[in-house]
């Protein structure tokens, strides 16, 4: 493990400072104009980055208190991929400009004859000051968005408002306003104040009845408590009803024991029982207003992409489950809904799902909807159709690895139920 460890050091920090040097030999040639008696000064700038970030990342290894710190390792991390990330793309302009000056410096040894009087090639052969400016231009658009994201877009909370029809939905639920959370990743937020202005956002919409679609923890339990207060204050009169989600179980992280892992999802369980949720592992409810039933079934993670759990049990939810007219089932992975649901289930109305966090990063507008997502996922965000079932899959309210959001900003979803 600690070769491993050793090796995995090594091989980031060597990456960083190649890119760096790479990439200085860009920045030296926009600063020759105007600060060619200052670029020893500047080099020493320029340099300063990565030996920061070298000791940064060093320090998230060797020093306990901040290996096992989320924040520090969030943001270093972050740090690192938002920096390089830029400087990489810079590298790509200047390898294309290295690989035409080599293939002119090649043509210029085997033909110089034929190019003595074709001009001044000198300048040509020199780093091209079009490719360095462009390169870090196009490097600077990533640096500039994704450190946006992080700022502003982490807690920017939108409301999706989203009319659900349902066929055969009793009367007495017609109108009845549905909020949806998913993904909230507790060991990720950091900032509880904005947190609670999402929680009071959803609350001023008075929702009758309120679905959480799971990870509310990164890996550990420890990380909800800091934020227990805050997500206890989600009530509705019909109830909150929750499920877990891949990251609830723990599955990512090395455990002291086997007897440590099933106790953290013991104290997970008892964390939505003290915040008033209902908690449905492969298990069902039935909500009554007016004499009139409304089915609702959660089950555990089920993901068909990966290795993820495959813990959920539809036909277990609805064991013993009397006939209702509409049926609505949580499910933390969308995958579940194309691969079980939709073809062994259509009894049951309307999916709510989420899992995908949208990528965290895309666009979305009146024309455009797209995320890196959608390679993996064809139902990564929003409402679906198939036959007359329904999925929706929801952007998620948290982050996970990135710390923020770019295009795919965090998600409460407000559902109006209506006969159709």
């Amino acid at each position: 493990m600690l070769e491993f460890k050793i090796k995995l050091i090594l091989s980031i920090i060597s990456f960083i400072w190649l890119v760096d040097a790479y990439s200085w030999q860009a920045i030296k040639t926009m600063l020759q104009r105007k600060f060619i008696h200052h670029l020893k000064t500047w080099r020493i700038i320029y340099f300063a980055v990565p030996t920061l970030v070298s000791l940064l990342f060093l320090a998230t290894f060797f020093i306990p208190t901040l290996e096992t710190n989320m924040v520090y390792r969030t943001y270093v991390s972050s740090l690192i991929f938002v920096v390089y990330l830029s400087k990489f793309l810079l590298c790509i302009f200047l390898l294309a400009d290295d690989t035409i000056r080599g293939i002119r410096w090649i043509y210029l040894k085997l033909k110089p004859k034929q190019l003595v009087n074709t001009g001044d090639h000198t300048k040509s052969i020199s780093r091209a000051r079009f490719l360095s400016q462009a390169g870090t231009l196009t490097a600077g658009v990533p640096l500039v968005m994704l450190t946006k994201g992080i700022f502003k877009g982490a807690y920017d909370y939108r409301i999706h408002r989203v009319p659900l029809y349902l066929k055969n939905l009793p009367t007495a639920f017609e109108g009845l306003k549905l909020i949806q959370f998913s993904d909230i990743h507790t060991g990720s937020l950091f900032d509880k104040d904005s947190v609670h202005k999402g929680i009071q956002l959803a609350m001023n919409e008075k929702p009758d009845i309120i679905f959480f679609t799971g990870d509310f923890v990164n890996n550990h339990t420890d990380e909800a408590y800091p934020l227990m207060d805050h997500f206890a204050q989600l009530k509705a009169p019909m109830g909150v009803y929750s499920i877990f989600g891949n990251h609830d179980y723990g599955d990512y992280i090395a455990w002291a024991s086997k007897e440590a892992k099933e106790q953290n999802l013991k104290d997970l369980v008892q964390v939505h029982k003290d915040m008033g949720w209902n908690l449905l592992r492969n298990e069902h409810v039935i909500v009554e207003k007016s004499g009139q039933k409304l089915g609702l079934l959660g089950v555990e993670n089920w993901g068909d992409k990966g290795r993820f759990q495959k813990f959920g049990d539809i036909d277990k939810a609805k064991m013993g489950m009397q006939d209702v007219a509409v049926k609505l089932l949580l499910s933390h992975d969308p995958s579940h809904f194309d691969t079980v649901v939709s073809k062994k289930h259509k009894d049951i109305a309307a999916t709510f799902s989420g899992h995908t966090h949208g990528f965290q990063f895309g666009i979305e507008n009146s024309f455009i909807k797209w995320s890196p997502s959608q390679y993996i996922y064809p139902r990564w965000a929003g409402l679906y159709k198939e036959g007359e079932q329904q999925l929706y899959v929801n952007r998620g309210f948290g982050f996970l690895g990135y710390p923020g959001r770019v295009g795919i900003l965090p998600e409460i979803t407000v559902f109006e139920l209506k006969r159709g």
